[in-house]
């Protein structure tokens, strides 16, 4: 059996277990980059010892890639290596032993307050399209949505008495998330003068839509999100989760519940919320510096 085609049966194994597409690609690559390594030491993937993968991994740190980057290799190897032992290409898994090394967390990037108010701000609700971009940012920040829990927003899933969304989230999870009286009043100015003439003569239930009465694709944000970082002067790499990093680290700084703040962002864990409360640290480290009268002698 071929090398190549053990790795068309590894994508399917990958597959089998759920692998987000990008995951596959990548791990496909890291093997592949594997098999060549060995193949300059005239050895091959599926006579590899746990040795050969250390050299292998020591070779990473020589080319200087990150640690972030590495593990993601080690992953690929480890399960490569899996899937041929399940399919009984092997009695033995050499890379049993290999540890992914350890990384700090990073801090996700925040934007200030003023920031995202003058993103907000610079919206044009002079036309259909600039409607639209002030509730989708609105809503983004005000309500700390996933990009994709917004561009799958139906019309029935706004409650505008209650100023409720109802949002499926990961692993098919409903929850309730609340938006305050500026996004319902964006809301309530699109739904009148801008959704309608996007729509056109299409029928739709989808919330957020196109210029050609279609729902509004990720790229198609990230345009309009370019658009108006240029127009603030803002030059930070902002993605759209960044409004909803900064959803959760304004909440904590003004002194929200961390696990009220975990329901409205729809974390099933609280340690993936905790993240913010480092963030919130920070800003206190800050305001301390910046204000105490023994920083300031210095």
């Amino acid at each position: 059996m071929t090398e190549d085609l053990d790795l068309t049966n590894f994508e399917s194994f990958l597959i089998s277990q759920g692998s987000e597409f990008n995951t596959i690609q990548s791990y496909l690559l890291d093997v592949k980059q594997l098999g060549l390594f060995l193949k300059r030491q005239t050895k091959e993937l599926i006579t590899a010892r746990t040795e050969d993968l250390r050299q292998f991994i020591h070779s990473l740190f020589e080319l200087g890639l990150n640690p972030s980057t590495i593990n993601r290799k080690v992953s690929a190897i480890r399960s490569y290596y899996s899937y041929l032992c399940s399919a009984g290409k092997i009695d033995d898994n050499p890379a049993e032993e290999l540890e992914l090394l350890k990384v700090g967390r990073k801090l996700p990037l925040t934007l200030s307050i003023e920031e995202v108010n003058a993103i907000i701000e610079s919206a044009d609700e002079k036309t259909p399209a600039g409607l639209r971009d002030r509730v989708c940012l609105e809503l983004l920040y005000g309500s700390g949505l996933r990009i994709s829990e917004l561009l799958n927003l139906k019309i029935g899933d706004i409650m505008l008495r209650e100023e409720l969304l109802s949002i499926i989230g990961k692993g098919n999870k409903k929850r309730f998330v609340p938006f305050g009286k500026k996004a319902l009043r964006a809301i309530q100015e699109y739904l009148q003068n801008g959704r309608p003439q996007l729509m056109k003569k299409k029928k739709t239930n989808y919330f957020i839509l196109n210029a050609r009465g279609n729902k509004l694709s990720r790229m198609g944000f990230l345009k309009i999100l370019r658009k108006y970082l240029i127009k603030s002067n803002i030059r930070k790499k902002i993605t759209p989760h960044t409004f909803r990093h900064s959803f959760a680290t304004h909440l904590l700084q003004a002194g929200a519940d961390l696990r009220a703040v975990q329901e409205l962002l729809g974390h099933a864990d609280i340690t993936t919320t905790q993240i913010y409360t480092h963030i919130d640290r920070e800003y206190l480290k800050q305001v301390h510096r910046e204000h105490h009268p023994r920083e300031k002698e210095l």
